[in-house]
């Protein structure tokens, strides 16, 4: 590393460091964007031959969003997403409510921005080519050797260093993490069949997250994710809850038999199912839930679902990712050294993962379970008590991500949500 005290990136260090990022996902590219413009010499390493989004369709929640912000991203991400106003489930067998979350249940003007994972990839990754950050492909990164600076050690031999500082944003199946934390995610009951396929708009609400329910063994949701890129036509993701561990045998079943359940637990949903014509279209999910209890090492940092994954019943998990980058480069501008920076940025995020990611456990089995009770009480009591003050305003808290303040301790501003009726309104959060 070397002082450059003339460049206004730095913050009150001028320090400038040499910083290795495993992983060019949401939260690898975010991250290198924000050390970049720190005056931080960035090298990104991926291990597929080009990088690419993988998945079908997410929500960008106000947290999320405020990073984007933050990135000069959130007028590029607008123009691509689905502005998403509430959150709506219905029991299939009698179309009883039992899920409405609204955005507006609390002041200020927040939405949800639902995207294709193709769209947000798209930005952060045009974005960091015009910073020219280095991108290396291909690069399968096997282990970290830690001594005054890191060292990656990569699955063919091949040693790439030294870095000051090495950031794992390479997913819940890392292998770098494991040297900090050893162990896997727990893996849980149900996963999704996924599919993204062109917006049929009849009968659906376009500014919604719908589901249906039967019991909590069947989920099925459509959700509008706009454009995964500029030009292209809008389109919806299409999920249906299942275990893994079945989706064999649903495949044996035939596609007919599995697309005919669908219909007749909610009939508009046809619409989608019909430009289904191979299993091959649906990508199956696993979910697994971890949370470190110290996302970090010696010369590494760890963030997004590397840090902590889960079910994404309430649709944290990009953004949390998101805040994670930001947090960390927060830490490194504020921090005299990298170990000092290190322990402030496991702080600046401790309390908001670690009560998300018990909402999340807390949750999950009401609507993805094998619990006969639990979806009962859900569709009976929990679904009346929603709607008595203050259960609506929590739960739009709860959904938004902001239970906990997620912002000041990272350095961060919410952005104001009132650009739509003013657009002179910069959208950049400060």
């Amino acid at each position: 590393m070397k002082d450059c005290p003339g460049q206004s990136g730095f913050g009150g260090t001028g320090i400038s460091y040499d910083i290795a990022i495993a992983g060019a996902g949401p939260a690898g590219l975010a991250v290198a964007l924000y050390l970049r413009r720190a005056g931080h010499r960035v090298t990104v390493f991926e291990r597929f031959d080009e990088p690419k989004p993988v998945g079908s369709g997410l929500i960008l929640q106000p947290t999320g969003l405020t990073v984007l912000a933050g990135l000069g991203l959130l007028d590029d991400i607008l123009a691509l997403g689905s502005r998403i106003d509430r959150l709506h489930g219905a029991d299939a067998s009698t179309g009883r409510t039992v899920l409405d979350v609204r955005y507006d249940a609390q002041r200020g003007g927040r939405f949800g921005l639902a995207v294709h994972r193709a769209a947000l990839f798209g930005v952060l990754f045009r974005a960091a080519q015009s910073e020219a950050i280095a991108i290396e492909t291909g690069v399968e990164i096997e282990a970290l050797e830690t001594g005054e600076r890191a060292t990656l050690i990569c699955g063919n031999g091949r040693r790439a260093g030294p870095f000051d500082l090495v950031v794992d944003a390479s997913g819940s199946r890392s292998k770098l993490r494991r040297e900090s934390a050893p162990g896997e995610p727990r893996p849980l009951t149900y996963g999704a069949f996924w599919a993204s396929l062109g917006w049929r708009g009849d009968g659906f609400d376009e500014h919604a997250l719908l589901q249906r329910y039967d019991k909590a063994s069947v989920m099925i949701g459509v959700l509008p994710i706009g454009r995964p890129e500029p030009g292209a036509e809008k389109m919806a993701a299409f999920f249906w809850s299942l275990k893994p561990s079945d989706a064999d045998e649903v495949r044996v079943r035939g596609l007919n038999a599995w697309k005919e359940r669908v219909v007749r637990l909610w009939p508009q949903s046809e619409a989608f199912t019909s430009q289904i014509d191979s299993f091959d279209q649906l990508s199956l999910a696993r979910y697994g839930h971890h949370t470190m209890k110290l996302p970090a090492g010696r010369r590494l940092a760890v963030i997004g679902d590397a840090a902590h994954s889960t079910s994404p019943q309430l649709g944290q998990g990009a953004n949390m990712a998101l805040l994670d980058a930001a947090a960390l480069s927060n830490a490194l501008a504020r921090a005299s050294n990298v170990e000092a920076a290190l322990e402030a940025y496991a702080r600046a995020r401790r309390w908001h993962v670690r009560v998300f990611q018990a909402l999340s456990l807390a949750f999950t089995p009401f609507y993805q379970s094998d619990s006969v009770a639990l979806p009962f009480l859900r569709d009976r009591l929990v679904a009346t008590v929603a709607k008595i003050p203050p259960a609506p305003q929590f739960l739009a808290s709860m959904v938004a991500g902001t239970v906990i303040d997620p912002f000041r301790r990272i350095g961060l501003e919410e952005t104001r949500w009132d650009f739509g009726q003013n657009p002179d309104h910069d959208t950049t959060a400060s």
